[in-house]
């Protein structure tokens, strides 16, 4: 028997820093598919254009913001 195995999409969210839209974008997704029943079929990750912030964690302003909304960054 053939075994096809189906290689997950993957979603990349960008923008200039990586520190306040795609990883907002990232974790506002990451729910979706969590609620949807979806999580493990989908890779998803947050890049920046720039290494200004490069392993910085996401802007405490927008945690804030998210977490406001429901949306929790800390993951990140």
């Amino acid at each position: 028997m053939i075994s096809l195995k189906v290689k997950p999409k993957s979603v990349l969210f960008v923008c200039l820093g990586n520190i306040c839209r795609s990883p907002t974008a990232h974790a506002v997704f990451e729910s979706m598919l969590q609620e949807a029943d979806l999580k493990n079929s989908v890779l998803v990750d947050s890049a920046g254009t720039g290494a200004y912030h490069e392993g910085n964690k996401p802007d405490a302003r927008m945690m804030k913001a998210a977490k406001q909304r429901g949306v929790d960054l800390s993951f990140l």
